[in-house]
């Protein structure tokens, strides 16, 4: 028997976007997949407060986890409401623009460079691009 698909829902979509931590950790995905361990990193807190952002993202249809042996990878799916992917990509647009994602970013491309500069980065896979898994297909 085929799995029931969640049906959208917008008001879980907009309260999802509308927490800082969340926009920045969908920010640092942009168009990767990233394990949790960079988050933390980058942004300074704690893997459970992480994860509570993490799981609220998912269950609003905006991110999509993946376990690799004890790491978890998430990126970004589109929502299948075609309003709603619209919105989800300009705002991951505006991001580029704004100084506090680019720093956000820039802190990645560091933490990518340099994995050993950070300890609990140490044995993390890299970040992987999302060429396999188009940002913009549909769920």
């Amino acid at each position: 028997m085929a799995a029931k698909q969640k049906s959208f829902n917008m008001e879980r979509f907009f309260q999802a976007l509308g927490d800082n931590t969340r926009l920045r950790l969908l920010n640092l995905m942009g168009d990767q997949e990233l394990c949790v361990c960079y988050f933390v990193e980058i942004l300074g807190q704690s893997q459970p407060k992480i994860s509570r952002h993490l799981a609220y993202l998912r269950n609003a249809g905006i991110v999509t986890a993946r376990r690799d042996g004890k790491w978890m990878h998430y990126r970004i799916v589109m929502p299948p409401n075609e309003g709603a992917a619209q919105v989800l990509q300009q705002m991951l647009q505006w991001f580029k623009e704004e100084k506090t994602m680019q720093a956000d970013r820039a802190k990645l491309t560091k933490a990518c460079c340099m994995p050993e500069k950070f300890g609990t980065l140490q044995g993390v896979p890299l970040p992987t691009p999302v060429n396999s898994f188009p940002i913009l297909a549909s769920r």
